[in-house]
């Protein structure tokens, strides 16, 4: 072979060198050994799966609060005497027997109240709408009987008043709720002795706010819903004053959403006995009410 053929060769050869692929270069550092232990080693979680736990944690906390705090108040609806079965079905049926058909009509609801005293005082009531009064009844859980029974004609109501409860300055007392007050005589004001003596009930209005146990169940919750009660009361009151109206009275019910004052300053009587139920019928151990 010639020079120049040999020249020509290498020319061909290199090129064809330089066409191959090129190899991937090898970290002389790396070994085939840690490569093989990075492979082996376990992947560790991402930081948001452990900060997933978290909120998983604290749901299950607030869970078994609200369980504990959802046994307690049934431990203390409990003690009511009308959720005793049998005792509040006997109770209306009771109050219903003692209203007269000519005087006050038929029967249209029957409601679960309690009844704020212009003490701030609550009291255990059960209250009749018929067509021509309003019946407010103590009756008694205990001994199933009914104590006392105040009748207003619907004719003579003319303002309702719903919303929250208020108290003059300061006083020393407060009320969480709303409530309804409702009026039968605005020309008629309390006297300066009604206002300072408890136990008097020459007021021209009466008002009620929730029952304790409206929350027990879904019958109660109807029975002491104080918003159907205001619908109710005012379409019977409305109903009254066009079928009997009272001569040289304006007819007509007003109806207004604005707070309700409830006039008093101290009240330790009241505190005492709102905070221990003194005015609803309660399991109190070997005490009665």
């Amino acid at each position: 072979m010639s020079e120049k053929d040999e020249e020509t060769f290498k020319s061909v050869d290199l090129e064809q060198q330089t066409e191959k692929s090129p190899e991937p270069e090898i970290n002389p550092q790396e070994s085939p050994s840690e490569t093989e232990t990075e492979t082996d080693k376990p992947s560790t979680p991402p930081a948001e799966a452990k900060v997933e736990t978290t909120p998983s944690t604290s749901t299950n906390t607030s869970a078994v609060k609200a369980k504990w705090t959802s046994s307690v108040e049934q431990f203390k609806l409990k003690r009511f005497f009308v959720l005793r079965p049998g005792t509040l079905s006997h109770g209306i049926d009771d109050v219903k027997s003692l209203v007269n058909p000519t005087e006050d009509g038929a029967v249209q609801s029957v409601w679960l109240m309690a009844e704020i005293d212009h003490w701030n005082n609550e009291k255990e009531r059960l209250v009749l709408i018929t067509e021509n009064t309003l019946l407010i009844c103590k009756y008694d859980f205990v001994m199933l009987n009914c104590e006392q029974i105040q009748k207003i004609s619907l004719n003579f109501i003319d303002r309702i008043f719903h919303g929250t409860f208020c108290f003059p300055p300061h006083t020393l007392l407060k009320r969480e709720g709303e409530g309804i007050r409702v009026f039968w005589d605005k020309l008629r004001e309390p006297s300066f002795t009604s206002r300072w003596n408890p136990f008097s009930v020459d007021y021209p209005f009466t008002t009620f706010t929730y029952h304790p146990v409206k929350s027990a169940n879904e019958e109660l919750g109807r029975l002491c819903d104080i918003e159907n009660f205001r619908e109710q009361l005012t379409l019977a009151a409305q109903k009254a004053h066009s079928k009997n109206p009272v001569p040289g009275k304006a007819n007509g019910v007003v109806v207004l959403n604005q707070p309700i004052l409830i006039e008093t300053y101290v009240g330790l009587m009241s505190v005492i006995g709102n905070q221990n139920k003194l005015g609803y019928c309660l399991a109190r151990g070997n005490l009665g009410f």
